[in-house]
Order: C-alpha cells, then structure tokens, then sequence
C-alpha cells in the first residue's frame, strides 16, 4: 500500500500517538472539568499539558487563547460567523478553500460584503490587488497560508503587516503548514489562527484548534455547558470556557500532544526537508514526462510537500480509479477550493494531487511514477 494523500489526513500516524490515545481511552477517560475526582482532575491536566504545547509551538504566550475544535472548518467558522456583520467588509482570496467560502457566502445572506482577490497561476496573492481592496469598512483579511490544491505558501508575514496597518483582524487558515513550517503569531501580526490537529501535527482525527488573540472580540458559535459558573444560566466570557461548550474530545487532545511531542522531538525543519525532498523527487520525474501536466510552483523549497497534476487524455477521477486498483492512494478533483481551478485551467478536469509526510519513502513516489507510466501505456494500445 502507498498512502500519500496527507494534505487530508497524515496516516500512519506515530506509534507513540496510537498508544497516547489508547492510554487515555483505557486508564483515565473521564469528563474533564465536570468533576474533582482523580480522573477528571487526570484529563484536565492532560488538556492544559497539550495547550501548552500548541503556545510553544505558534509563540502564542497564553494559553488560555487557545481553543479546542473539532477541526480546521469549525474554528474558521467560529472566526467568519463570530467575528463578522452587517456593513463588515472582508477580503478574501481565489485560493481559499470551502471552509472560508461557504461561510463567507452564508453572510453574504445578511449584509456582510466580501472581496475575493487574484492570486497567479502558481498561486501567489497580489499584494497590490490587497492593498486596494482595503475600505473603510473593511474589518478582516482571511488567507489561506498554504494550499491544498498547489501547495502554495503565502507571505504571512508581510501580509500580518499590511493587515496590521490597516487595523484588519488577520485570519490565518493554517491547514496544511500547522506542524510543517515555523509559525509565529506575534511576529506574523496573526490574530486568528485555525489549525487541524490530524494533518501535518500528526494527531487524530476530530480535534482542531483555533487561537483567537486578546485584542479580537468573537461572539459565540455555541453556548452549553463548560464545567465553570455552572450556578447561572449565562455562557461564561472568559477563554476558552467561552467557545468550549460541551465535554471536550479529550483522546483527541492527548493524541494531538503526542504528535506534537512526535514533531518537537524530530524538528518542524527536519520534518518539512524530508517531505518537500519526496515532492522534489515526484516533480522532477514527472517533468520528464510530456503527457503530464502540473500545476503552480515547482519550486518544491517553497511549498507544502503538494504536487498537482494531470495525465493526457485522462479525467483526474479516472487516474485516481487507475492508482486506487494498484493499491496508491491519493485525492483527485477539485479539493474543495472551487475558484483555483479556473485559473489554473482544471475547472471541469480537476487534479491528481499527491501529498506527502514524514513516513512516506522514495519507493513510494516510484511506484506513483510506475503506475502513471503504465496508465498512459494503456492508453495507446
């Protein structure tokens, strides 16, 4: 089996995760917060220790800014719907994923104006299409840091400063770089930031994070129970109580810290090196080949580990069928990020999107190059 579809899921996952996660659901799995007994008292700790290390990570100083989600999509909502209304001015850009847009289009229904800016062909923002974009009553700027189509990684840094002194909350979809490049929240000027836990920070699925910072004020997605003031009817408005309604997923929030822990003690660069050295490889051997066409930055040191392409005379759907009977897994279509395809030219093709993590092996982008080979052999029989 060849698995490099991790732009969705990384899998496998570290053994040390699978044990954390397992630990938890057999030794001390109870309500965290909902008790002072031994092992609600076991979770909360646990939870806080997987806070701390998320605040180490994004150089976030409190960690109390930090919430659990169950994925990226719920903190982006959470953000979008929380932060946004009627007569706000937001601007986006046309390599967002579904997760921005369709928020985005439901507050459209009430009054919120959005402004989607180009990005090129390798999926680069224009920094000057930004800048006048900006309005009087612009409130927020949401960019994608990586995507999940071509891999493309923004200049958040420059982009937090243009945020910064136009007085815009700055929202940072962290999807695909939370746990594979160096994020900096204070340095990035970033006062939102989304994350999955089982991407790139090698944690399970159902658990996210989202950092809100303290200058942004965000109305609540949900309301319930927390555990505190629970004498009065009133959500509390203290972080995280205010946003953490309902029992948390605790194994999720240990198996998201020990992943954490898998990356700290390898090194986000050594992590990143190896992955973008198999996209390197793929796109090299794929370049020699003149019936496939790929998409955006070939410069692999530039991107997440992402390679988009095509194979002549085949829909993505019918290579991905192709690789899926030779036991290689990866995604076709369109990635949930409808716009990009226009400008790339895929918009009723879609692409065969290759993504790689740190288990993957150079056999394994071998037997992809194989495979593909074969594939067009078929084709001219």
């Amino acid at each position: 089996m060849v698995y490099i579809d991790n732009a969705a899921t990384s899998f496998p996952k570290p053994e040390f995760v699978y044990d954390s996660v397992l630990d938890c659901m057999k030794r001390y799995c109870a309500n965290p917060g909902r008790g002072s007994h031994k092992l609600s008292l076991e979770c909360e700790l646990k939870i806080i220790d997987t806070r701390q290390r998320i605040s180490e990570l994004f150089n976030i100083d409190d960690i109390m800014n930090i919430i659990f989600t169950s994925n990226t999509t719920e903190g982006l909502n959470i953000a979008i719907k929380g932060g946004l209304e009627s007569g706000d001015h937001v601007i986006t850009t046309s390599i967002e994923h579904n997760s921005v847009y369709r928020p985005l289009r439901k507050l459209k229904d009430i009054g919120v104006e959005v402004s989607i800016i180009s990005v090129d062909k390798k999926g680069y923002v224009n920094l000057e299409e930004l800048q006048k974009s900006i309005k009087v009553n612009t409130k927020a700027l949401i960019i994608n840091h990586g995507s999940n189509v071509l891999g493309t990684v923004q200049n958040i840094e420059e982009i937090g400063k243009i945020a910064k002194e136009n007085n815009l909350i700055f929202i940072v979809d962290a999807a695909q770089t939370a746990g594979i490049f160096n994020i900096d929240v204070k340095k990035m000027n970033i006062d939102i930031m989304a994350f999955p836990g089982h991407k790139c920070l090698y944690g399970p699925q159902g658990i996210g994070g989202l950092y809100i910072g303290d200058s942004v004020k965000i109305d609540t997605f949900k309301e319930g129970g927390t555990g505190s003031n629970s004498n009065i009817m009133e959500q509390p408005s203290f972080m995280p109580d205010k946003f953490e309604s309902g029992t948390l997923n605790t194994p999720g929030i240990v198996g998201l810290g020990a992943g954490i822990d898998f990356i700290s003690n390898i090194g986000v660069n050594k992590i990143r090196k190896h992955d973008q050295e198999m996209s390197l490889y793929l796109t090299s051997e794929l370049q020699k080949l003149p019936y496939v066409f790929m998409y955006g930055e070939d410069d692999c040191e530039k991107k997440c580990p992402v390679v988009s392409f095509n194979v002549d005379g085949y829909d993505s759907s019918e290579v991905g069928e192709f690789l899926n009977s030779k036991e290689i897994y990866l995604r076709t279509g369109y990635h949930c990020a409808p716009i990009i395809h226009n400008i790339i030219g895929t918009k009723n093709l879609g692409t065969v999107r290759a993504s790689f993590g740190y288990f993957n092996t150079t056999e394994d982008v071998e037997k992809l190059i194989s495979a593909v080979k074969e594939l067009y052999g078929l084709k001219r029989i």
